[in-house]
């Protein structure tokens, strides 16, 4: 298990989009592009070990 795991979802703080460029705002987009691609990822590996239970536990 990977100790990222363990650790708490952290919400994003409240940013205030006028305050950023639009390099930063675009750097943000991609952090979160990344973020979301890392729970898709999480999500199909979750699947993965359930269906192994579940095929473990029908025999």
């Amino acid at each position: 298990m990977d100790t990222d795991d363990l650790e708490p979802i952290k919400k994003p703080d409240n940013i205030d989009f006028d305050t950023l460029s639009i390099k930063e705002l675009e750097e943000y987009i991609e952090e979160l592009k990344n973020e979301i691609k890392k729970a898709e990822n999480f999500i199909k590996s979750k699947g993965k070990d359930k269906m192994k239970a579940e095929d473990l536990f029908k025999k």
